[in-house]
């Protein structure tokens, strides 16, 4: 369903429809719509999160959240890298017929941008009433552009555009808007205004503003990803660890207070009991600068980001919705981003989209698992890699270039190899088989980006 579609759909009334286990079961007797925050960090890792099992870096308020909401352990990420992850997020779409399949920089300031046709998260939630804010980094389309946030659902949009120059915490300007907004003592490569602060600063104000209305709340940070920049390094000071390393976890951590600062907000404006939050990170770790092997950033996971072994795409997700959530709650329920959009319209009474990848979680959130659809599979393309997820399956292949042709898959079972150390393709031929043909079925053709699986 293309963005002209959607709107005569729901200009039909279809918005106000509550679906399976949505709002009515959701907000309780008086059906207020809840408001949703979703905060994504940039290359967190798996195992980077006191919950997940880090033991170096300190995480209390997201640690916090798992004991007050429910952890995820086996929720995935869009894709292995910014741009077509964000895509996925936003339009519930897997990579195999997302719009943005990877990162695609331009001459410019700014990224390819998502064409107008395509249905947001965020324009779903406007049809349902909602006010909509992006604070953080966007990625997938220039100021300006028919990708612009504004262009794309957002009411309120206030950060990086442009995810080149989110690789520096002390830029010469953000955008708000479609105001650029400059920094003053940022200039000429000197450190002034920490941008990640700024985030911080616009988003509780956004909640402020908006406490009295339902408001769908996007905050993309983009900690702890490169440079490794931070203003202090707190706690971590006097720690007999390599610079790197202490910076890293002082970003981590300040993320982490930043997170409990939203959560006391809500507190305070008695919006925290209507109000679902949830944690996750766009992709795996960076593992720049040794991190990787210091905090055992992936945890158990083989490799990180770029690549679509587990450690590239299974990231931490958890979610906090005091009174309709169960306290210390763990699910396996296997999920993915491209969920995020129908579980998002199913709890607000909006209309899903019709021909996305997406199945609702609300389910699973609101401890109703019986009722819980689940995937036939979760499925992944990056340049020349390829990979599928089948029940406990996975499998994954590379593009043999010296060959012209693809590479040998490799098979591995979850269940029993979390960490994909034990390729077992050999002694399950048929399981390939069936596999590789579901992969044929599971893509199409991108504009925008060549795939050699086209042919």
């Amino acid at each position: 369903m293309n963005r002209r579609d959607f709107v005569k759909t729901v200009g039909f009334g279809f918005a106000s429809i509550c679906v399976g286990v949505g709002l009515k079961e959701a907000a309780g007797a008086d059906t207020k719509k809840p408001n949703i925050i979703y905060i994504m960090a940039d290359d967190l890792g798996y195992g980077e999160l006191g919950c997940y099992g880090q033991k170096l870096i300190k995480t209390p308020n997201i640690d916090a959240m798992a004991t007050q909401g429910m952890k995820f352990t086996q929720h995935y990420s869009g894709s292995a890298l910014c741009a077509p992850s964000r895509c996925c997020l936003m339009t519930g779409k897997h990579t195999g017929h997302a719009y943005i399949r990877n990162n695609k920089p331009l001459p410019f300031e700014g990224n390819l941008p998502i064409p107008k046709e395509e249905v947001t998260v965020a324009e779903v939630m406007k049809s349902a009433g909602y006010t909509t804010g992006c604070i953080g980094k966007w990625g997938i389309g220039y100021p300006g552009s028919e990708g612009d946030p504004n262009k794309q659902g957002f009411d309120h949009w206030f950060g990086y555009n442009c995810q080149r120059q989110a690789h520096s915490y002390y830029p010469t300007h953000l955008w708000r808007n479609a105001d650029k907004v400059m920094l003053k003592g940022n200039e000429n490569g000197k450190k002034g205004q920490y941008s990640h602060d700024l985030l911080t600063v616009e988003a509780l104000e956004f909640i402020r503003k908006n406490k009295a209305k339902p408001f769908f709340l996007y905050i993309p940070y983009t900690i702890p990803h490169t440079k490794f920049q931070v203003p202090e390094l707190g706690e971590y000071e006097d720690k007999d660890w390599d610079s790197n390393h202490k910076i890293q976890a002082a970003m981590i951590s300040r993320m982490d207070a930043d997170v409990g600062k939203i959560l006391s907000l809500l507190k305070k404006l008695n919006v925290d009991d209507n109000t679902l939050v949830i944690f996750t990170s766009d992709n795996g770790p960076h593992g720049g600068g040794g991190t990787l092997q210091k905090f055992a950033g992936a945890g158990q996971l083989r490799a990180k980001k770029g690549t679509l072994y587990e450690g590239g795409v299974r990231v931490p997700m958890i979610a906090r919705w005091p009174g309709r959530i169960k306290p210390a709650t763990v699910t396996d329920h296997v999920s993915a981003f491209w969920d995020v959009l129908p579980t998002c319209a199913e709890l607000a009474g909006a209309a899903i989209p019709a021909g996305i990848d997406g199945l609702s979680f609300a389910a699973t959130l609101l401890g109703k698992s019986g009722n819980q659809k689940e995937h036939d599979y979760l499925y992944w393309e990056l340049g020349v890699q390829q990979a599928m997820r089948q029940g406990n399956w996975k499998l994954v292949r590379k593009w043999n270039k010296r060959a012209a042709s693809p590479g040998k898959a490799e098979l591995y079972d979850l269940a029993d190899d979390i960490a994909e150390s034990k390729n077992i393709a050999d002694k399950h031929p048929e399981i390939v088989s069936k596999m590789l043909t579901a992969i044929k079925s599971a893509r199409t053709t991108a504009k925008e980006f060549k795939s050699p699986y086209d042919a």
